[in-house]
């Protein structure tokens, strides 16, 4: 197996960026990963890994009162990797005023991942219309959630919901999510130093769930 001399990350800048490649594939993926490192964008590939790092402890989300009983009551049915080259692309359409950093390059090596074991994804489903999904990568008792959609309302949230009580119950320990934002943050998500991911990482993707 190649090994792909990533840099040394601590003494990265708090921004995150760590490197620049010309290239992406399913090994540097797996790689970078293991080293608190992910890819953020395509042509050329840029390799990050900011501090502080955001991350979701599985065993501590909870949905509020009023998400909560929205999810109980909604009609969507949900599944595990059953439409995960369809969730992904779903993911990599342009949002509003937003360019999708998941290109064809990308969706190429995550679909070999996930072909590999790596790569996972929960469908959401009304009827039998996709409409709502998350994908992400499992190493171990990590979990790092790349991206997800909605085309009804809450869809990619319950999405995640239902992944991280299957989380909580195989006894991952650490989902990241790489970078807070005010959706994330209301569902729990919080900020970490680096130092403190990469001490929790090494600790996860050494754990079998």
């Amino acid at each position: 197996m190649l090994i792909y001399d990533f840099p040394d990350i601590e003494n990265i800048d708090s921004d995150g960026l760590i490197c620049i490649s010309n290239e992406i594939n399913p090994q540097m993926v797996l790689q970078a990963y293991i080293k608190g490192i992910f890819p953020w964008s395509a042509s050329p590939v840029t390799w990050w890994s900011p501090d502080p790092r955001a991350v979701f402890f599985p065993k501590e989300f909870k949905l509020n009162k009023r998400m909560a009983r929205a999810f109980k009551n909604s009609d969507l049915n949900y599944s595990f990797d059953k439409a995960f080259e369809q969730v992904i692309k779903q993911c990599a359409q342009p949002r509003a005023n937003e360019d999708s950093w998941i290109s064809p390059e990308f969706i190429d090596v995550y679909t070999s991942l996930h072909n590999l074991g790596f790569a996972h994804s929960v469908e959401a489903w009304h009827k039998d219309e996709l409409c709502g999904g998350i994908y992400g990568i499992a190493i171990g008792g990590f979990f790092a959630g790349e991206s997800m959609f909605s085309k009804i309302t809450n869809a990619s949230t319950f999405c995640l919901a239902v992944l991280m009580k299957f989380l909580n119950k195989n006894k991952f320990s650490l989902f990241d999510t790489q970078v807070i934002n005010p959706h994330t943050k209301m569902l729990g998500a919080k900020e970490i130093p680096r130092k403190e991911y990469l001490k929790l990482l090494h600790q996860a993707i050494n754990k079998t769930p």
